[in-house]
């Protein structure tokens, strides 16, 4: 792997002119030792001396997460015993795929970490406190444990939930910073509020967050993000993207204006539903081939993920690409009376409805074959005037309504965490009787 952590400042020639040597060695690579790459070349007369700059790679199939299910370690390119971890991906658009990773794809991981966390503001100063686990084959919390090391931080291993916990820690070692799924820091505010907690006077001044949208694509906070920063304003929010895919993660800066591609890590490309490059500030599908992996490399894979990309420097003086938060996964895209919608933008609605304490969004066939929406609501509130205040807001915002359901709120909360599940799930895709994440 060719490190190059100054990357980001460079001009868009040097990023292209570096990327595209990598992709030369990364072709080279996957001929001689991935199984699947060497049969896709083959069986489709790839000659990939023929590809030698970023526009030629429209001339390569693209690597879907379907080819990865059936061919899973077809993709591996060692020898198993180079192989010294084993993660799995979270299972969001069907089954689970494994990833088996080596001495340098650790060592990759924990400098793409160490590099996000230094794009957040964090140094050798800080002390990072993990409030995501590191354990059920969850390669995130590896990453980011790694990426603490190589910064040289203090690190705090408290693991999710608990908010009693993670304050008693905060207060104990004085964390400065911390990575956590955003909608847990709510429930460490109601913690801080009902017992006399002051989160603005914490020690904790920095959030990386996770698993979830804080902004929109023109980088304002999300309703979750804004209900944060009014309660704790001296907490700022960083956004994240990543995936076990990709094994990279993308940081947002001080800007605040989308998280910044690691250029000598991963070539990201944008494409439309004909899978041709979309421009500058579209939304796209995020296309990713890996740089400097050694197990399992990818080559043009379509994460699914919606997003929108910016090409143009950042103020921060770094001029390195950058992707917005996640507007929606492919595979979940509905088309509900004439409107296409993402789950995300469901959920930042119900986030906003006060009386709301959480929910559930499934989409489902009806008897015309055309998708249909039902919310399940958590709430004390169960008046046909709160069902039509719901729907108004719905009409609002997307011109729609969907059904509305009340059930018991500890009964959501119970279904919006299942059996083995590592996220909170709040999507349920039963067009095809498959749950969403």
């Amino acid at each position: 792997m060719v490190k190059d952590c100054e990357l980001h400042y460079k001009d868009s020639t040097e990023i292209k002119r570096f990327q595209e040597l990598r992709l030369r060695e990364t072709l080279a690579y996957l001929a001689a030792h991935s199984p699947f790459y060497k049969r896709m070349f083959s069986e489709q007369n790839i000659d990939i001396d023929s590809i030698k700059t970023i526009e030629d790679m429209q001339r390569l199939p693209t690597t879907s997460k379907q080819d990865l299910q059936m061919h899973n370690f077809d993709f591996l390119c060692v020898d198993l015993l180079d192989v010294i971890d084993y993660v799995t991906t979270s299972g969001t658009l069907g089954e689970p795929v494994t990833f088996a990773l080596t001495e340098n794809d650790l060592r990759r991981l924990a400098y793409n970490e160490a590099s996000s966390f230094t794009m957040a503001g964090c140094s050798k100063k800080d002390v990072l406190q993990l409030m995501t686990t590191i354990d059920r084959r969850f390669m995130a919390g590896l990453a980011y444990f790694l990426g603490a090391r190589e910064l040289g931080c203090g690190v705090v291993r408290v693991g999710n939930g608990i908010p009693e916990l993670q304050w008693d820690t905060i207060n104990r070692v004085g964390a400065t910073a911390c990575i956590v799924v955003p909608s847990f820091l709510t429930k460490m505010i109601e913690f801080a509020e009902k017992n006399g907690i002051d989160p603005n006077s914490s020690s904790l001044k920095r959030a990386v967050c996770i698993g979830e949208a804080l902004r929109l694509p023109n980088g304002e906070l999300t309703t979750l993000g804004k209900k944060i920063n009014e309660k704790w304003q001296s907490l700022e929010l960083f956004s994240t993207y990543a995936s076990t895919e990709m094994q990279t993660s993308f940081t947002e800066c001080e800007i605040h204006r989308g998280g910044h591609v690691p250029a000598d890590l991963v070539i990201v490309e944008m494409l439309d539903e004909n899978r041709q490059p979309v421009s500058n500030g579209e939304e796209g599908e995020v296309t990713i081939t890996t740089i400097g992996v050694e197990a399992m490399p990818l080559l043009r894979f379509r994460t699914g993920d919606i997003a929108v990309r910016f090409d143009e420097p950042c103020r921060c003086g770094r001029k390195s690409p950058r992707l917005s938060s996640v507007i929606g996964r492919k595979g979940q895209m509905i088309k509900f009376k004439g409107t296409t919608v993402y789950p995300p933008v469901l959920f930042d609605i119900l986030d906003n409805i006060a009386e709301v304490e959480n929910y559930i969004v499934e989409v489902y066939t009806n008897s015309l074959g055309t998708d249909q929406i039902q919310i399940r609501v958590g709430s004390n509130n169960h008046s046909d005037a709160f069902v039509k205040q719901i729907k108004d807001v719905f009409r609002s915002k997307i011109r729609v309504a969907p059904d509305v359901k009340f059930e018991p709120v500890e009964l959501i909360a119970k279904l919006q965490m299942p059996p083995m599940s590592r996220k909170v799930v709040k999507f349920f895709d039963l067009r095809n009787n498959n749950t969403v994440k």
